[in-house]
């Protein structure tokens, strides 16, 4: 019973998310309050991010963790998500230099790194049992497929999408808008916050796979070491038969 109330809330606040997003996108905002929204929303995420740091380290117990980390990515949801949706649906407005790069190029990097998101997704769906952000928190440890090559590949993969639909828009504003204000945010919520919580949940198996695999960029994964061979006991020796021990 306990589960299912703890389900039915996670899946009411994603429904709020979505609402806040949904109206965001409606709303015919002034040149101005559009700005403050792709600009200010961004820059909120490093104080909602450095407190929810605070209050994790306040309570570090699992169970408080994960309901913590739950509201935080739902606020970092939000405020991402609204940023976003201004930025993709009014960027024809905005002026600057155009990126001399064909549209077609642009449109295939951002069908590429899509599709890698998407299958970042899959991997944490199938290995870690979790979803993005607030949606489902992940129940095991994802470290292998893409996650023995980086620790963060959906986080990779969506910000090179960001940077693709950039170069596909040809907006020169686009792309240093995504390269200096929003990477920065993300990975700042990445190593403030996402990462000192998947400590307190998963304990020394996170540490561990954090030393040897890197926060973004690739790294091909380091061979596991193999277990020796076992050699025979001496109690398996004692149980060999008269007969066997003829046959040696």
């Amino acid at each position: 019973m306990r589960k299912a109330i703890e389900t039915l809330l996670r899946v009411a606040l994603f429904a709020c998310v979505f609402i806040v997003w949904m109206w965001v996108l409606r709303q015919p905002f002034s040149e101005t309050v559009n700005l403050a929204v792709i600009v200010g929303a961004v820059v909120l995420v490093f104080p909602v991010v450095w407190l929810g740091s605070l209050l994790l380290d306040r309570d570090p117990r699992p169970a408080s963790a994960e309901w913590l980390t739950t509201l935080i990515h739902a606020l970092v949801m939000i405020l991402f998500g609204s940023a976003v949706i201004r930025a993709v649906t009014t960027h024809q407005d905005w002026r600057g230099w155009l990126i001399p790069i064909p549209v077609e190029i642009g449109l295939l990097l951002a069908i590429l790194t899509g599709a890698a998101a998407f299958v970042a997704v899959l991997n944490l769906a199938v290995r870690g049992w979790g979803a993005p952000f607030a949606i489902a928190l992940s129940r095991r440890l994802a470290i292998d497929w893409l996650y023995a090559w980086t620790r963060n590949p959906m986080v990779l993969a969506s910000l090179a999408f960001l940077l693709a639909v950039g170069i596909w828009f040809r907006s020169t504003l686009f792309v240093i808008w995504a390269a200096f204000l929003v990477i920065p945010a993300l990975l700042f919520f990445v190593k403030v916050f996402e990462e000192r919580e998947l400590e307190i949940r998963f304990g020394a198996g996170y540490r561990e796979y954090k030393a040897r695999t890197p926060m973004l960029f690739p790294r091909r994964p380091a061979p596991q070491p193999r277990k020796p061979a076992r050699s025979p006991s001496r109690s398996s020796a004692r149980k060999r038969t008269p007969r066997q021990r003829a046959k040696k």
